[in-house]
C-alpha cells in the first residue's frame, strides 16, 4: 500500500507543468526571501561559498552557487579517482554479465540507462557507484578523471526522485529518469558519468567547454538535488577500502584508484 501511494504521488508532481511552475518560481526575485531559511533548514556551509548570502538574486543562483577555491583540495595522484560531487555514497558494486546491478534491493539495467547498446559491452563485469546530492549539497559537477569525452547525449524526459524512497519505490529511477551522459576515455580505459535529474526539474548544464576534462574541473551543474553514476569499464578500478555506503564524500576525495 506504502509503495502504490508513493507511486502515485510521485506521478502526479514531477509532470512538465508542475516542473515549469517551480522551476520558474526558483528563478524569480519573490524566490529570494525564503533565501535565509532554506539555509538555515538546510544547514548551509556559508563560509566556504564565494558570495555572502544577501548576495544571490534567487534561490536557483543558490542552488548552483560556486564555492571559494581554496574549498575543495583535489587528490592529484595519477591513478586516484575522485568525487565529482558532494553527495552520499548510496551503493556501489559490480555490473553483471546481463548489464543489471541491484540497488536498494532492485534492479536497473545498465544498457537502458546508457540507451546504446554498443557501447554497453565494455562495462559489463564493470563497476558501478551511485552518488545521491540532496538539496543541502553543492550543486556543481567536477570530472573524476582526467580523460578526454568521446560522446555526450542526452535520454529521458520525466524526472522522478533520486533519494532513498524513489530508488526504493519508483519505476526504474535511475534508467528512466531525464539524464545527460558523459563517455570519457582516461589513459586507463572508459568512464561513464551520468548525471541523473530529479523530482520536479530536469535542468542539468553543461559547462565545460571542449573535450578535454582535467580531474576536479567544472563539467556541470543540476538546479536541485540530483544523482550522479559513474560507471567504470571491466578491470580498470578498484574502490577504495575506506569507502563504506552510507558515505558523505566532497569534490575531490579519492574514492577509489586506477588498477592498470
Amino acid at each position: 500500500m506504502i509503495q502504490g501511494l508513493y507511486r502515485l504521488m510521485i506521478e502526479l508532481t514531477n509532470g512538465r507543468w508542475t516542473s515549469v511552475i517551480l522551476r520558474r518560481f526558483a528563478r524569480s526575485s519573490v524566490s529570494r526571501f525564503m533565501i535565509p531559511s532554506f539555509a538555515k533548514i538546510y544547514r548551509l556551509n556559508q563560509a566556504e561559498m564565494e558570495k555572502d548570502l544577501s548576495e544571490y538574486p534567487t534561490l536557483h543562483d543558490l542552488f548552483v552557487r560556486t564555492l571559494k577555491k581554496e574549498a575543495r583540495e583535489i587528490d592529484q595522484s595519477e591513478v586516484a579517482v575522485v568525487s565529482p560531487v558532494d553527495a552520499v555514497i548510496e551503493d556501489v558494486g559490480p555490473i553483471t554479465e546481463s548489464s543489471d546491478i541491484l540497488v536498494k534491493g532492485k534492479t536497473y539495467s545498465i544498457e537502458e540507462m546508457l540507451g546504446d547498446s554498443k557501447l554497453l559491452a565494455k562495462y559489463l563485469h564493470g563497476t558501478y557507484m551511485i552518488l545521491y546530492l540532496s538539496p543541502s549539497h553543492y550543486h556543481r559537477i567536477h570530472s573524476p578523471v582526467n580523460g578526454i569525452v568521446t560522446k555526450q547525449w542526452t535520454l529521458g524526459s520525466k524526472s522522478y526522485p533520486v533519494n532513498k524512497l524513489g530508488l526504493k519505490y519508483g519505476v526504474r529511477t535511475l534508467a528512466k529518469n531525464y539524464r545527460v551522459i558523459t563517455e570519457v576515455k582516461t589513459d586507463f580505459g572508459h568512464v561513464a558519468i551520468v548525471k541523473v535529474g530529479a523530482m520536479f526539474v530536469n535542468s542539468i548544464e553543461t559547462t565545460h567547454k571542449g573535450s578535454e576534462l582535467v580531474k576536479g574541473g567544472e563539467m556541470a551543474y543540476f538546479s536541485f538535488g540530483s544523482t550522479v553514476v559513474l560507471l567504470f569499464e571491466k578491470g580498470i578500478y578498484q574502490v577504495d577500502s575506506n569507502i563504506q555506503t552510507p558515505k558523505e564524500i566532497k569534490v575531490g576525495e579519492k574514492i577509489g584508484f586506477f588498477t592498470k
